[in-house]
């Protein structure tokens, strides 16, 4: 699957992230290597103490060799983010596919997304550097873009299944609860892997029922309306213009 431009997108004050694929075996053998090492060195001594010589010390490489596909570490934290986002978007979308979506009950929607958050807090769990994946994406702006891309992504496709439930809200208000849904699911495993010390099963079923119920109601909600005073503000903007 292709990466999202986003991913490749970097300020020009910023240092570059683009990575040389390998096209040989031997190459892909490096290019894999230098990823796990620098996935196990995460855990250790944080994204801040990284270092691509760290890297190639401890990979038994040589920096001309890391360098041929990453030209600094902040391309080998961006791949690892890549790739660790993909891994919770395919869960979600395999999730999808066998009807995540699709219950008959509360009780039933409730069971289907502790399945689907238990998935994708296990991923990250056992994620090389998953922690440090998290904190580095939050820190640095070099990162941000592989968020962003994965975000956008999955709400995208949330979005036009989540409409076929939901035909009489507003697109408006439906994308909002699509993005609320999908950034507390992500801030829930944020704080279980930042916080070991937690209920990991209380949480993720808290979640869960926060979520479930949201929709449950979200169609005999009332769609909100504009705020009075912003109202008001147009009928004095109206007669001052007069």
């Amino acid at each position: 699957m292709p990466k999202p431009t986003a991913v490749k997108a970097a300020s020009k004050a910023l240092p570059p992230l683009e990575t040389s694929l390998p096209s040989r075996q031997r190459g892909k053998d490096t290019f894999e290597v230098i990823l796990a090492t620098a996935g196990a060195l995460l855990s250790e001594v944080g994204f801040e103490r990284l270092t691509t010589n760290l890297v190639c010390e401890r990979a038994g490489l040589t920096p001309p060799a890391l360098y041929r596909y990453f030209p600094n570490k902040y391309a080998i934290l961006a791949e690892l983010a890549y790739r660790l986002m993909d891994a919770q978007d395919q869960a979600l979308f395999r999730w999808q596919e066998t009807g995540g979506l699709a219950s008959t009950s509360l009780e039933e929607s409730v069971a289907k997304s502790i399945a689907l958050r238990k998935d994708l807090v296990a991923i990250t769990r056992t994620f090389p550097g998953g922690l440090w994946i998290l904190r580095a994406m939050r820190a640095l702006p070099q990162l941000h873009a592989v968020r962003v891309a994965s975000r956008d992504r999955v709400l995208e496709q949330q979005f036009d299944l989540l409409k076929l439930s939901y035909p009489t809200v507003s697109n408006d208000r439906l994308h909002l609860a699509t993005r609320l849904s999908e950034q507390s699911t992500f801030a829930m495993i944020e704080m279980l892997i930042e916080d070991p010390d937690l209920d990991e099963a209380r949480v993720v079923e808290e979640s869960a029922w926060m979520t479930a119920l949201y929709f449950q109601h979200l169609v005999d909600r009332p769609e909100p309306q504009p705020p009075l005073k912003s109202a008001a503000r147009t009928s004095r903007q109206r007669k001052n213009a007069a």
